[in-house]
């Protein structure tokens, strides 16, 4: 009986790629809503998938970016009505 992955088997790169994906979902999601939770959640997740060497570089590049753009979105919209909340 075998507890492991055998050794020739990477199962990082599609974890690595998973958030990758992740993170441009929730990058692109956070320009939308709770830009204060999922902008830097995308930012995280886009980081680590790049370090683990994700094949979606891409998409991990583009979560980061889109990360980035929903903290200033938070920033423009905190210096506009000094709150964290949209109001409509």
């Amino acid at each position: 009986m075998q507890l492991t992955a055998p050794a020739a088997r990477r199962t990082g790169f599609r974890d690595a790629d998973g958030m990758a994906v992740a993170s441009f979902v929730l990058g692109l999601l956070g320009l939308l809503v709770l830009n204060v939770f999922l902008g830097p959640t995308a930012i995280v997740l886009a980081a680590v998938a790049l370090w683990r060497g994700t094949t979606r570089r891409g998409r991990a590049f583009l979560g980061l970016g889109l990360g980035i753009a929903d903290l200033l979105v938070l920033a423009a919209f905190v210096q506009a009505d000094h709150t964290i909340s949209w109001s409509l």
